[in-house]
């Protein structure tokens, strides 16, 4: 029975659609035990996800490389989603406005502060520079981060891992310890969680907030753009 199991996955395998299906499947269940949870943070919809498709992956010893040719569309479609943030961000613009000076200089701090403590920390603990380099930019998005990993000789692989539990984690936490510091207004909220978190915990943003949304979308945006431009000048400075 084993065998024939087997035999049958090798065949489903074969096709691209299995692996989209399987994805969309993941991100349901997972979606379904957040709400059935009360939409607790420590149960995010993108962690249960990942868990189910790597043990799946495991199981049935399936490279992660075939996974991905058939749901490489979901990775396709995180250019448009991201590009979709600009409504809400539209919506807000005349706050943004009148804020920039102070979202400036919040984002520069926060950008700074992600990737030093981040690179501090595994230097006590003895990493090597190939994997400091990959941790650094864990703060931004993935394909951006990835780039900047491989430009500085670090792995992107690592790296897509690293931003992965990053934002996983700040969705997860990030609104929890907000609240325990008081901080209440959403447009400072979204932008401490897109700065920290990039897209992961810009959805999470959205879901509590669209001015949050907003806020977060536009400071994963910049602080993409600002680790790409500073983070490499930084780097050959220091190293």
């Amino acid at each position: 029975m084993e065998g024939e199991l087997r035999e049958i996955w090798v065949y489903l395998s074969a096709s691209p659609l299995l692996a989209l299906t399987l994805t969309l499947v993941a991100y349901q269940v997972g979606f379904w035990i957040y709400r059935r949870a009360g939409f607790n943070p420590l149960l995010n919809p993108v962690l249960i996800a990942v868990v189910l498709l790597v043990s799946l992956l495991l199981v049935t010893d399936t490279q992660y490389s075939v996974y991905f040719e058939g749901a490489q569309f979901v990775h396709f479609m995180l250019g448009p989603a991201t590009v979709a943030l600009a409504l809400p961000l539209y919506r807000q613009l005349e706050r943004v406005r009148r804020s920039s000076i102070a979202i400036l200089a919040s984002l520069l701090a926060g950008s700074l502060t992600a990737a030093i403590s981040a690179v501090g920390i595994a230097a006590l603990f003895g990493a090597s520079k190939e994997t400091l380099v990959s941790l650094a930019p864990k703060s931004v998005t993935a394909p951006v981060a990835m780039g900047i990993s491989e430009q500085l000789g670090g792995l992107p692989s690592l790296t897509a891992v690293l931003v992965i539990l990053t934002g996983i984690t700040g969705a997860a936490l990030g609104p929890l310890l907000l609240n325990l510091m008081g901080v209440k207004d959403m447009a400072a909220r979204g932008l401490a969680i897109g700065t920290a978190s990039h897209g992961i915990g810009t959805a999470r943003a959205l879901q509590v907030s669209e001015l949050a949304g907003a806020f977060s979308g536009l400071a994963m945006g910049l602080n993409a753009l600002a680790t790409a431009t500073l983070l490499p000048l930084v780097w050959k400075l220091f190293f």
